[in-house]
């Protein structure tokens, strides 16, 4: 039974005459493409210039733009063949055989070369009808990968030379109506890749003001805490400074004083010593907290644990009963790291002991196994302190920052029977991930 002819079936046929005008005569075989897989910089192997090593996704995205393709120009052939006119013929597998070409010629260099695939197939789509599906997808990753500038001069010339070949090839109104129908649906790939291709620039321009506004925030608080540090450092350079100069001159003056005792001379000593040694200490927190170079190392040397029996001597002239129970036979296996922050707790021990219980016995507990153990105990004070020394706590927190950072364990508390003790483990192993940060990230721990 005869059927009504339809717009997409003068389309078909117009195809058709075009593609035998376009094929006739002798066809002139092309110079051969070398196929051959060539070594890739990275240990993937390439065809041509194509990359066979990207990510999973994009060929995905190949593989279903080829597999549209393939579609398309399978209906406009299966079309084509069912409506062949009276005495014409067409090679199905001819047609097919270059259509999967095309398709494959799509697949690999789309991405690369969008804008030679697109104008290669204004050319070669007219030799195959299923080629037109691959030159309708062309179109398509042409508006998708390039700027509109590039893609719809291309595109425009393509849609002029297919409107034109069916307005030129036939002049029956259904073949006009079904060369519209072909410039809407190139319209709608052309319009899609467009809106495709914005989407992404938006997302990417997201993206890029996310990632400038979080570096600029992070830049911002950066510079917020140099000038806090700065500010800081002012503050303890005009107050302390100050104090602990005033603090050695007169311990200084008392210490020659022809006319005082033996003992108060000794004592005096002792204080223009701390007092010069924390003007030492004093000059380098500042210069930390004014150096805004990450790991700025100090140049004064750095306390060990073999430095602990000082500690230990200078807690006893200044009046402190103090008693050190060492158990490391050799604190130069200690490593420095580990014995700078042992150091620095026994420090804290022994300065808690004077502020808190002055007079009372104190014990310093050093053992090594496959840990440092440090204990620092403290008995009750033997009378009332004369008057309580300021102190926030700031200290015992800072030791625990110290620990912190060596994977160690701290406690300190009341016992039973009313003693204060100080109680850290420091790993000896250099396994442990704190270790390799190299300098200390903690400072002013002496802050009571």
């Amino acid at each position: 039974m005869a059927r009504s002819s339809s717009p997409s079936d003068s389309l078909f046929l117009t195809i058709l005459h075009v593609n035998n005008k376009a094929t006739a005569g002798a066809t002139k075989v092309g110079p051969a493409v070398d196929l051959r897989p060539r070594s890739h910089p990275g240990g993937v192997a390439t065809v041509g210039h194509v990359d066979l090593g990207r990510p999973w996704r994009d060929w995905l995205g190949d593989l279903g733009a080829a597999g549209a393709a393939l579609l398309l120009g399978w209906v406009l052939l299966q079309g084509t063949v069912d409506d062949l006119p009276a005495g014409e013929t067409i090679s199905v597998p001819r047609d097919l055989l270059i259509g999967a070409v095309t398709c494959v010629f799509l697949l690999l260099f789309r991405r690369r070369h969008p804008v030679a695939v697109a104008v290669t197939m204004v050319f070669a789509q007219w030799t195959a009808t299923a080629a037109l599906g691959t030159g309708a997808v062309a179109m398509y990753s042409l508006a998708m990968l390039r700027p509109w500038r590039i893609a719809l001069p291309v595109a425009g010339v393509n849609l002029a030379l297919i409107l034109g070949l069916f307005w030129a090839l036939s002049t029956a109104p259904e073949a006009r109506e079904g060369s519209v129908v072909f410039g809407l649906l190139y319209g709608v790939l052309v319009t899609t890749g467009m809106l495709v291709r914005s989407q992404r620039q938006l997302i990417a321009s997201l993206k890029e003001r996310a990632g400038s506004a979080e570096t600029e925030q992070r830049l911002r608080v950066e510079e917020a805490r140099l000038l806090e540090r700065e500010r800081i450092a002012r503050e303890m350079h005009d107050v302390l400074a100050h104090r602990i100069s005033l603090l050695a001159v007169h311990a200084g003056a008392l210490e020659y004083r022809p006319d005082a005792p033996a003992d108060q001379r000794e004592a005096a000593g002792v204080i223009r010593r701390s007092a010069y040694e924390a003007m030492e200490d004093l000059r380098e927190v500042i210069g930390v907290l004014r150096d805004d170079t990450a790991g700025a190392e100090s140049d004064r040397p750095q306390p060990t644990l073999a430095d602990v029996a000082g500690l230990v001597r200078e807690s006893r002239r200044a009046g402190a009963r103090v008693v050190l129970e060492d158990g490391v036979l050799d604190p130069g296996s200690v490593p420095d790291r580990v014995g700078r922050h042992a150091y620095r707790i026994v420090q804290e021990g022994l300065t808690n002991a004077r502020k808190h219980a002055p007079g009372a016995d104190v014990r310093v507990v050093l053992a090594a196994g496959g840990d440092l153990d440090i204990e620092i105990v403290n008995g009750l004070p033997p009378w009332p302190p004369a008057a309580a020394l300021p102190g926030a706590g700031a200290g015992l927190v800072g030791l625990g920052e110290r620990v912190a950072l060596l994977g160690g364990t701290l406690e300190h508390g009341r016992t039973g029977d009313g003693r204060f003790r100080l109680r850290a483990r420091l790993p000896l192993g250099t396994a442990h991930a704190g270790e390799a940060g190299g300098k200390d990230e903690v400072h002013g721990s002496q802050l009571h």
